[in-house]
């Protein structure tokens, strides 16, 4: 049996070639003991990928190059020599970019079929779900009343915090997007009361025009100009949580930054950088509450489905330029 998964060849500079990347090749892993074999079903592609690809320290490990690389997967035990998995347990776990992962079962966890679609253990109930949640109750430290703005608002992360912002009490909702049709699909489908599309103007001027009074909290997906425009329109108090600045990571030189940080002086404001995998500990109480929202359909989601291992690296570029809708996914 052939397995395909996706090695780092070399570190991309600047905008990653698919040169840099290859779909090698290898056999099927036999699971040791204390681990499983899983069939992949499901691969997630992120924006925090990108750094990894780099050399430079950061919060994760560099890929390493020449060697299958790691994300997000969801899928199917098809060997076990483990206590606790049987073959036909769904699991969800960190080795994707490939078709079959050979894991150590401590590192997997179980999810039900039955329950929900298992994409959305990738997405609305998994990872993307609670860096929405921790981001905005906890490190945005969000309160009923707030008028919240919310970057990139179409994608995975940026279109739930809208919706739990909305579902929590926040006084008005707005959200910025790469398209009219995202905008639409904010306003129409999410609920968001105002949003902009930042391709039609400058950031500063319409963000002002959606919320005339300020806002309270800024959740920022994208940085640059609109962590400028952010504070600018900041209120006594705001507080901005910086979950990713997917406008620099393709930068070969420092982007600029903010030039009015002074007026966080007047403003008390905060900024605060966060991740998700210092909130584990809110994990129990996001599934108590977001997934009822989910069953019932007061919180709605979007996935963009790419079919096949050998599309995968165009899922990810996808997810650089903007492409997708809520989640993407990758079905095997």
């Amino acid at each position: 049996m052939i397995n395909r998964e996706w090695h780092l060849q070399s570190r991309p500079v600047g905008w990653p070639k698919p040169e840099d990347f290859a779909l090698v090749e290898a056999p099927v892993p036999t699971p040791g003991e204390g681990q499983i074999l899983v069939r992949n079903k499901y691969l997630s592609v992120d924006p925090y990928m990108r750094g990894r690809m780099s050399a430079a320290k950061s919060y994760a490990a560099p890929y390493e190059l020449g060697k299958v690389m790691q994300g997000g997967a969801v899928g199917e035990v098809v060997a076990s020599n483990a206590e606790g998995f049987s073959v036909g347990d769904h699991v969800l776990h960190f080795f994707g970019w490939r078709e079959y992962a050979a894991l150590d079962a401590q590192h997997a966890v179980k999810v039900d079929a039955s329950a929900a679609p298992l994409s959305t253990y990738l997405g609305v109930l998994g990872m993307t779900g609670l860096t929405a949640y921790a981001g905005l109750l906890r490190t945005a430290s969000f309160k009923e009343g707030d008028v919240v703005f919310v970057s990139g608002a179409a994608g995975a992360v940026g279109s739930q915090v809208g919706q739990i912002a909305r579902l929590k009490g926040a006084s008005r909702v707005i959200g910025s997007a790469g398209s009219d049709e995202k905008v639409k699909l904010l306003v129409e489908e999410y609920g968001f009361d105002a949003a902009f599309n930042y391709k039609n103007g400058p950031v500063a001027e319409q963000l002002r025009e959606a919320a005339p009074e300020g806002i309270d909290v800024y959740f920022d997906n994208v940085g640059g100009d609109h962590l400028e425009a952010a504070i600018g329109s900041l209120n006594q108090g705001g507080r901005i949580a910086v979950c990713g600045m997917i406008s620099v990571y393709n930068n070969t030189e420092p982007a600029p930054g903010p030039r009015n940080l002074a007026r966080l002086i007047q403003t008390r404001g905060r900024i605060e950088g966060f991740l998700v995998g210092d909130h584990y500990d809110l994990q129990p109480q996001f599934v108590q509450e977001v997934g009822p929202w989910v069953a019932s359909g007061a919180l709605k989601y979007r996935e963009t489905v790419v079919e096949g291992i050998e599309n995968n690296l165009e899922a990810f570029l996808g997810v650089l330029r903007g492409d997708n809708t809520g989640k993407m996914i990758v079905k095997l």
